[in-house]
């Protein structure tokens, strides 16, 4: 998820290879769809969202904590995502992307990309993003793909009652995906 901005060239080329092939991946497995949320309204989803927990993926390896993502609904209706996390060195990694929604017809149905613009034209650049669960104060949210290897649970606080996290993990599990793997993430105050 969160690279630090003044990362180096080979850190850079190295993440925009594991997003190619992460996408790559989820294009060519054979998924089921995941049972989606029937709408989203962007102008509530935008604003900043912590991690609660998160099954684990390459990309966030170095994030030792303090996971958050912003996300800014810009004039053409894709969103400008900032991911942020506390490395496991100390410092802060922060990497910034976009989202748009592919389609009309599946609002809860999100891409998002943090590979330079120039090669948004790439299907393998896009990630998936698929809003499984939202509740009804877009005060928490459970974020999957299809492959069933990336599951984020998110919240607008730091913190979630333990009751919601039970429940939304129950919902990813009837849904296929294996949380026993599950990362909880530590959000310390600043």
């Amino acid at each position: 998820m969160p690279v630090d901005a003044h990362a180096g060239p080979g850190i850079r080329r190295l993440l925009l290879l594991g997003f190619i092939l992460i996408s790559a991946g989820n294009i060519m497995a054979a998924d089921e769809k995941l049972e989606l949320v029937d709408t989203v309204d962007l102008e509530r989803y935008q604003g900043r969202w912590f991690e609660i927990a998160r099954l684990p993926n390459r990309f966030q390896n170095s994030c030792d904590g303090n996971v958050s993502a912003d996300y800014r609904l810009k004039q053409d209706g894709r969103i400008e995502v900032v991911n942020r996390c506390r490395s496991e060195h100390g410092g802060f990694n922060e990497v910034i992307g976009e989202a748009r929604r592919p389609s009309p017809e599946d609002p809860a149905r999100l891409e998002v990309r943090f590979a330079p613009r120039w090669l948004s034209w790439l299907p393998l650049v896009w990630g998936d993003y698929q809003i499984m669960a939202l509740s009804d104060d877009y005060q928490w949210a459970m974020v999957g793909a299809p492959s069933r290897k990336y599951l984020w649970i998110l919240a607008r606080r730091p913190s979630l009652p333990e009751t919601r996290i039970e429940a939304l993990l129950a919902e990813a599990e009837r849904q296929g995906f294996d949380t026993d793997e599950l990362i909880r993430t530590p959000q310390a105050v600043e």
